[in-house]
């Protein structure tokens, strides 16, 4: 059988086995996306703003907290707006959440990966 060729990119980590999982189940589905991988080739601030928008998240939201340059940025800072932790994640793209699969104007996180599959159908 043939991959589809849709429209559909995933910003991938391919050390994170949620990121793995997500972009396996795509495979088994016959998806074939466009794999950006985000710590070689991170984001622009214009699609991290349309990822957010599709996602309707804040920045903070979409930034995983736990990694030690979220406070080593002071990035923790309550103060900061939405600029500030926008340039955090373009600054630190390790802090965006993953993976993020995106098919036309929608998005979502693959945590857990099943989740790509109501996207892809």
């Amino acid at each position: 059988m043939s991959m589809r060729q849709m429209s559909i990119k995933i910003y991938h980590n391919p050390r994170c086995s949620k990121s793995r999982q997500t972009l396996q189940l795509m495979t088994e589905h016959e998806v074939n996306p466009q794999i950006v991988e985000y710590l070689k080739t991170p984001p622009s601030r214009e699609e991290l703003e349309a990822i957010l928008h599709m996602l309707g998240l804040e920045p903070r939201e979409l930034m995983r907290k736990k990694e030690k340059e979220y406070k080593a940025a002071g990035l923790d800072n309550p103060e900061l707006d939405r600029d500030a932790l926008i340039q955090g994640m373009l600054d630190h793209p390790k802090l965006i959440e993953r993976p993020i699969v995106i098919k036309d104007d929608k998005a979502i996180i693959g945590r857990p990966p099943e989740l790509v599959l109501d996207l892809i159908s």
